[in-house]
């Protein structure tokens, strides 16, 4: 329980987004979203509605944003279903914040692959950078949350930052991304080792050739 997420009181919460509505750029992707479905089946936008009203609460707050209860209320009064509806999907997927995050909300993925490549150094350099697990820094730039699987196993450990996937991660490059961040010192998602997509750390073993446009192989195996 010490892990889980502080969410406001519920009147602090209704007195700033009970009025909540789509800003006008908003309103925009909102109509082009609910096009791509066939009346009587605007459910199918609960997905998507929320992870843009997610965003405009992060944009409205300079977070990554978060989805109170009176916003969820809004996107269920969108598509025209019980609110129930809509929390019940909200709460499904971690995409989704439950409570108020940072500017940077950093999930270290804990599962087996990660937890054996090293995800334990992550979170040791997370903890030595002032984050706890469950709780944003005081000054608001980090939350720190322990994940499932991100499905980037092949690169592990790794972490999902907002939007982006950093992998091939130990203890010193988890400490300089974090740095890099809390700085505004650009940073480069994907492989922190170099190494491209998924391919082995030492490069390819196997098919170091292209088949050609005939479907006969010239190269050889390695």
């Amino acid at each position: 329980m010490a892990e889980a997420p502080k969410i406001p009181d519920e009147a602090e919460t209704r007195a700033r987004w009970g009025a909540f509505a789509w800003n006008d750029e908003n309103q925009k992707k909102a109509n082009e979203i609910l096009g791509r479905y066939p009346k009587g089946r605007e459910q199918s936008a609960s997905i998507p509605f929320l992870d843009l009203a997610q965003r405009q609460v992060g944009e409205e707050t300079q977070t990554q944003g978060w989805l109170p209860v009176p916003v969820i209320e809004f996107v269920a009064r969108q598509i025209g279903v019980p609110y129930m509806r809509v929390y019940e999907v909200a709460t499904f997927y971690t995409m989704f914040n439950m409570a108020p995050v940072g500017r940077f909300h950093v999930q270290v993925c804990g599962t087996t692959p990660c937890l054996l490549g090293g995800s334990d150094d992550v979170l040791a350099a997370c903890k030595n950078k002032g984050l706890i697990k469950g709780r944003t820094t005081p000054d608001g730039m980090f939350t720190l949350t322990e994940v499932e699987c991100l499905g980037a196993c092949a690169n592990a450990p790794m972490v999902q930052i907002n939007d982006d996937n950093f992998e091939d991660l130990d203890y010193d490059k988890t400490s300089a991304l974090l740095e890099a961040l809390a700085n505004g010192t650009p940073v480069a998602p994907g492989s922190q080792t170099g190494r491209r997509d998924s391919c082995a750390a030492g490069g390819p073993t196997n098919l170091v050739a292209m088949v050609d446009e005939n479907h006969d192989y010239r190269g050889e195996w390695a």
